[in-house]
């Protein structure tokens, strides 16, 4: 008895068990830009019925001012994100200001980081029945997923992930698909390389033209 007393103190106590790794929250990333914009926001209240341009970093650097000088749009973009974080954040800088037209820009990362035609129309469709819940008669714009230099090799997949969401805004009213990719495109069928700036992702100016002007036939 005593030996096995003995044996038990001197043998070694099992191991710690590690506690489980707190989750991480995807969204958790953005709440300084999106802070920044509720900020903006509270400062500079928009009037319900207002147009604002929404979604990633591609919306973020438009100088809408520029674009559009009589008209007094809001940028909501944050730079880097995909659809389901607008949809996430919808809620604290879209649904409460009542917006009349949501230009919307995303899905550009999305498949960037590998994600699938199918995902992008589901998010999107998602970011859709959000915006709409307290607000059905929004109307919302996607501006197609862009060719780019650096991405060009996810252009097949862009093309499938466009045609889908073409397909969903054709079917429901009020949405519309804003087709950018064939201004976009040289008479070699690639992306016009004086459209984008040296990371070969995001615009110049004149990039920016190519859009408005197509933007602006969709608003009227």
């Amino acid at each position: 008895m005593l030996a096995a007393l003995l044996l038990a103190a001197a043998a070694p106590a099992p191991p710690e068990v590690a506690p489980p790794p707190r989750p991480v929250d995807p969204f958790a990333r953005w709440e300084k830009p999106v802070a920044a914009i509720e900020k903006r926001l509270a400062t500079n209240p928009p009037k319900p019925g207002a147009v604002f341009f929404a979604g990633s970093s591609s919306i973020v650097q438009w100088d809408l001012k520029k674009s559009f000088p009589d008209a007094n749009y809001v940028n909501v973009g944050f730079g880097g994100s995909v659809i389901a974080d607008s949809t996430y954040f919808a809620p604290r800088i879209l649904t409460p200001f009542k917006p009349g037209t949501i230009v919307f820009y995303a899905g550009d990362n999305d498949i960037g980081r590998g994600g699938k035609a199918e995902e992008v129309a589901a998010d999107f469709r998602a970011f859709v029945a959000a915006v709409r819940k307290n607000n059905p008669s929004c109307r919302i714009l996607f501006v197609a997923i862009k060719p780019s230099l650096a991405r060009w090799k996810k252009f097949d997949e862009q093309k499938r992930a466009n045609a889908l969401v073409r397909s969903f805004c054709e079917r429901e009213k009020g949405l519309t698909f804003v087709d950018v990719v064939p201004v976009m495109l040289g008479a070699d069928g690639k992306p016009i390389p004086d459209l984008f700036v040296k990371d070969g992702l995001h615009m110049t100016p004149k990039g920016y033209e190519l859009w408005a002007a197509e933007v602006r036939k969709a608003l009227r």
